[in-house]
């Protein structure tokens, strides 16, 4: 089994048919919602699949265009065979996972960090590798973006309303290093994205909310 020092990780990141994601900028992306949502997944798959720690991301989807997109970045796409919720969906990605690399550590990722850093990404991960399961609380400190179990450990997810709370009445470390704000940006709000924005997106989250959405505030970081 790898050591701490050098565990290497399979993320699983599950997205939505696009028809059906990012409910909450239906008013603010208009008709660019569903390319928004594609937007955000495959700027955090392609950070993802460029950190040093991650070998491998299984991405779990019932939509095609985002399938063959994310697939075409590097990720493995499977659908989402239990189609029973987010949960069910992340164990399913996670069993394919580790019959792929046994030895890797499992995280499942939110599909909605676009600001995403490989190298914040990796201290996450390297944080995490020192606890049997850990979490990162998203941004607003109520919900979750990265939950990791180490090789060997149940993968027990608990994603949805309130997951900080649920992941930590299970049992799981929460993860607060310092330089992790890209892997806490979710976005699900116009002012999350306004956020993510002024953190600096990705080139294809920048190139769809630059048609409907004003630039970061002037003198924000990049």
């Amino acid at each position: 089994m790898s050591s701490p020092a050098d565990l290497m990780w399979s993320l699983v990141v599950p997205v939505k048919v696009l028809a059906r994601a990012k409910s909450r900028m239906a008013a603010a992306a208009g008709a660019h919602r569903a390319e928004l949502a594609l937007a955000v997944a495959a700027d955090t798959v392609a950070a993802a699949l460029r950190c040093p720690r991650v070998g491998a991301v299984v991405v779990v989807t019932d939509d095609p265009l985002a399938a063959r997109e994310l697939a075409a970045l590097g990720a493995r796409t499977v659908p989402d065979e239990p189609d029973e919720g987010l949960n069910p969906a992340l164990v399913h990605g996670a069993r394919l996972a580790r019959l792929a690399a046994p030895g890797a550590g499992v995280g499942a990722l939110s599909a909605d960090l676009p600001a995403l850093r490989p190298g914040e990404l990796g201290r996450a991960l390297d944080a995490a590798a020192r606890a049997p399961q850990a979490f990162v609380p998203d941004a607003a400190s109520v919900g979750t973006t990265l939950y990791t179990v180490r090789p060997g450990v149940a993968f027990a997810p608990a994603f949805g309303t309130g997951s900080r709370e649920r992941h930590r009445a299970r049992g799981a470390v929460e993860l607060a290093p310092g330089g992790i704000e890209t892997v806490r940006r979710d976005v699900d709000t116009p002012e999350d994205l306004r956020a993510a924005l002024a953190l600096g997106t990705g080139p294809r989250t920048a190139e769809v909310a630059a048609r409907f959405h004003p630039a970061p505030p002037r003198g924000a970081a990049r």
